[in-house]
């Protein structure tokens, strides 16, 4: 099993294919096998690193809190262990968040920056839907939830039911969750929903100089994409494409036209 020793924790990886190196930042609670729709087109093209973050899957949950400075130097250390000097970095949603930390504390170990259905901050002014977080189980006031008293189904129904517009979409992944979404995952998540509070990069995002591809849904029902417009006035050298209909969760609904966005923006001069 892979793993790397990276600031006091094991993470868990995979690597795929050849070619420049392009690290996956997944989202909130997810982990190297979300990119089941994106693999096949990237593999092609690049050398493609997977990974598990701290708390999540096969990596290894730290005692004490952490924030995004942390998550950026895991993949910073990960790219170390791999002998990556320079990669390029996609973060989506959460991951969105740890890979601009990577970019402003990092900037010559990126080639080129990809930012998907992302924010720019945490805490108050955080654009996630409210009804997220009452799925979760945060209410007004409340700074801590026991996850271990949620309903794991009802829970992760409501939030796949708002990450993807489609009918069809909704149900299959509604289905495959009562197979792989486990009561323990929650404690990992727990641990990401602490690291965003308070979170903000809105005022360094000028220190970003990275070619950047700012994409989301237009109709993303989990993050604002007002956040991805936010995202590319701020970054000095960032495209925005905005896809019609996209959910959340477009690269998984609308896969052909998002693999094709992502690798041409990749591979051109």
């Amino acid at each position: 099993m892979p793993q790397a020793n990276v600031n006091g924790v094991k993470l868990y990886y995979k690597t795929h294919g050849q070619g420049e190196p392009l690290v996956l930042i997944p989202g909130l609670g997810a982990g190297h096998t979300s990119w089941f729709r994106q693999l096949p087109a990237f593999k092609k093209h690049f050398k493609v690193i997977t990974f598990d973050p701290r708390s999540i899957g096969r990596s290894d949950r730290p005692k004490q809190p952490y924030g995004f400075r942390a998550l950026a130097d895991d993949v910073v250390a990960l790219m170390d262990h791999l002998a990556i000097e320079r990669a390029h970095i996609f973060g989506q949603s959460l991951g969105g968040l740890v890979a601009q930390e990577v970019a402003i504390d990092y900037p010559d170990r990126v080639l080129k920056l990809v930012l998907v259905s992302s924010t720019v901050a945490g805490g108050d002014t955080n654009p996630t839907n409210p009804a997220l977080m009452e799925a979760l189980g945060y209410t007004e006031g409340t700074t801590e939830v026991d996850f271990s008293k949620l309903d794991t189904r009802k829970t992760m129904n409501a939030v796949i039911g708002m990450s993807f517009n489609r009918l069809l979409y909704r149900k299959a992944m509604q289905f495959l969750s009562r197979f792989f979404v486990k009561p323990d995952m929650f404690d990992g998540l727990s641990d990401q929903l602490r690291a965003i509070s308070g979170h903000n990069t809105v005022d360094r995002l000028h220190l970003i100089k990275s070619q950047t591809l700012v994409t989301t849904g237009a109709e993303d029902r989990i993050v604002s994409p007002h956040s991805s417009e936010v995202l590319a006035a701020g970054i000095p050298n960032a495209k925005l494409v905005m896809v019609k209909g996209g959910s959340h969760g477009f690269n998984v609904e609308m896969t052909s036209r998002f693999n094709r966005e992502v690798v041409e923006f990749l591979r051109a001069a």
